[in-house]
């Protein structure tokens, strides 16, 4: 599920360099990893003894024979992908893969019409003609759109066409196009047909903005049927694929293929680590059964709020890096995997889709909130770009409180930071180290942290599961638990706020200092550094003196 947009520029913190102490540094660290553990450990027990309960029998079924456990099956969409259908994933990729290859050999400036004809035959032979045929179609109507070049006609014709996709009768017409009834049909379908409505706006948006002519409807069909995104995306907006699926230099950088090797493995390696934490904790499963939550212990609560954040990041992240890796096979750059949930703690960096988000940013966001420095113009952006999401998403009482809550977050934050940017608190902070401004920022993220939690827990599992952890951790467990998971919160912010120190330093390094001015010392030390800095005589040139 996308997240919240790119941060702002009035929401990017001063003093990203400011450091604590090295032992305050290995303090947080081992409060983080202890606590770690020890929620985990909890979650483990609670998987162990209720593997037999009958509310986990629909998704806990026996898993590795080596283990000799059952496994948490609840998540479809990862089995779907690493387990009963990664055989035809794998095959459909790696035909593409080949014929990529071959097309880049024998004609390489013709390699994108390659991507074209392999992604229209594999389409063709998952879900139909007839569903090709109505994909076609909505190529059609949007092409036709973008020549009239009137920005707006073709952002509300896009949405009028994806809210086909989200609303009756139109669902259940549109769904009519696809033969056979297999288990994938309806992922396939919607799917395939949303991403396609969001390439389509990008394409004729991209159109509309273009001074000389149009583009060829050959190059929106190309975009759109590259097969590696068609189902799954993630969305490369159209003016990136263009440029990067007709360069004729296909030279890679050293090293560039070993790292794409690499990066293989490395997804290949989170793959089975994830499959064997299914083994031993069960975190998808226990949040569905709220007699089971309401008996455990705070931080077995907590622990199962963060890994099933954690989980949603991996699980986007993995997705996304296989397909990605694929691509960049290919020849593309595409949209990086999403900022993992460990790593973040403020609402402009949450998104589980840097695909999507970079798209809402592009077209949406930044278009209508400008530099992001005027709260109204910032609140009409957010407002929009949420719209826009809960339509992707499919506008139902979930995602209507998620959207809620994730853009009052967003907006919350630009109103903190112009409210705190004020007299007399700039002049505070101004008057304090960097080190004890960096403190309190971290007190106030923690807080914040949690609510990003709770804001995306209620979408990745349910309103109740959220709705008992917050009441669990802010009033039940208050003071306690609240104190206490508060301030591993705050080691975390600090942990996160090193890291970002330390690629701040590497990114923009500090000028060194000025070299010290001469100091009058003894004829002898001065003059000993001059004449040691005076070059040596040509021997020929001291001749000819």
């Amino acid at each position: 599920m996308s997240g919240a947009v790119r941060a702002p520029s009035g929401c990017v913190e001063m003093g990203i360099k400011a450091a604590l102490p090295k032992y305050e540094i290995y303090f947080y660290n081992t409060v983080l990893c202890l606590a770690m553990f020890w929620s985990a450990s909890w979650v483990f027990e609670v998987s162990s003894s209720n593997v037999n309960r009958k509310t986990f029998k629909t998704s806990v079924k026996p898993g590795w024979y080596y283990f000799g456990r059952k496994m948490d099956t609840a998540d479809f969409e990862w089995m779907m992908w690493f387990s009963t259908f990664r055989e035809h994933i794998l095959f459909a990729l790696t035909g593409h893969v080949l014929f990529a290859k071959i097309g880049s050999m024998l004609a390489q400036q013709y390699r994108s019409l390659v991507y074209l004809v392999y992604g229209l035959l594999a389409v063709w032979t998952s879900m139909g003609w007839t569903y090709v045929t109505l994909i076609l179609s909505h190529c059609i109507l949007l092409y036709s759109i973008s020549l009239v070049k009137i920005r707006w006609l073709c952002f509300v014709t896009g949405l009028c066409t994806l809210a086909t996709f989200k609303c009756e009768p139109f669902v259940s017409w549109q769904a009519g196009f696809v033969e056979g009834d297999f288990e994938l049909r309806h992922i396939l379908f919607y799917g395939g047909c949303g991403f396609t409505i969001m390439r389509c706006m990008s394409f004729a948006l991209e159109n509309c903005d273009r001074k000389d002519g149009n583009y060829n409807i050959l190059e929106l069909l190309k975009y759109n049927f590259y097969l590696p995104f068609f189902y799954f995306g993630p969305i490369m907006t159209f003016d990136k694929f263009y440029v990067q699926a007709n360069k004729s230099d296909l030279t890679r950088k050293e090293r560039e293929m070993w790292n794409i090797s690499v990066q293989g493995v490395i997804y290949l390696g989170v793959i089975l680590g994830v499959d064997v934490l299914f083994h031993f904790m069960y975190i998808l499963t226990i949040p569905n059964d709220m007699k089971l939550l309401k008996h455990l212990s705070d931080w077995a609560l907590v622990g199962l709020a963060y890994f099933n954040l954690v989980y949603d990041w991996v699980k986007a992240a993995v997705m996304f890096g296989v397909i990605n890796t694929v691509s960049r096979l290919d020849h593309l750059d595409p949209p990086k995997p999403p900022k993992c949930i460990t790593m973040l703690y403020v609402f402009s960096e949450t998104y589980f889709d840097r695909g999507i988000n970079e798209w809402l940013c592009k077209y949406v966001y930044d278009y209508l909130g400008g530099k992001h420095e005027n709260v109204v113009e910032e609140l009409v952006a957010t407002l929009c770009t949420f719209g826009v999401t809960i339509l992707w998403l499919g506008p139902c009482e979930v995602v209507l409180v998620w959207a809620f809550f994730n853009c009052f977050g967003l907006n919350f934050e630009l109103w903190t930071a112009k409210f705190f940017s004020m007299e007399p608190f700039s002049s505070f902070e101004m008057a304090m180290s960097e080190a004890t401004s960096r403190r309190i920022r971290g007190i106030f993220n923690a807080f914040n942290f949690w609510c990003i939690v709770l804001y995306n827990i209620l979408a990745l599992n349910s309103l109740d599961f959220a709705k008992l952890v917050a009441k669990r951790l802010l009033l039940k467990g208050f003071p306690i638990t609240t104190i206490i998971v508060m301030f591993v919160t705050y080691c975390l912010i600090q942990v996160i706020k090193e890291r970002e120190r330390r690629q701040a330093l590497i990114d923009d390094p500090d000028p060194l200092p000025p070299a010290p001015p001469p100091t009058a010392a003894s004829p002898a030390g001065a003059a000993a550094p001059a004449a040691a800095a005076q070059p040596v005589a040509d021997p020929s040139k001291e001749k000819a003196e």
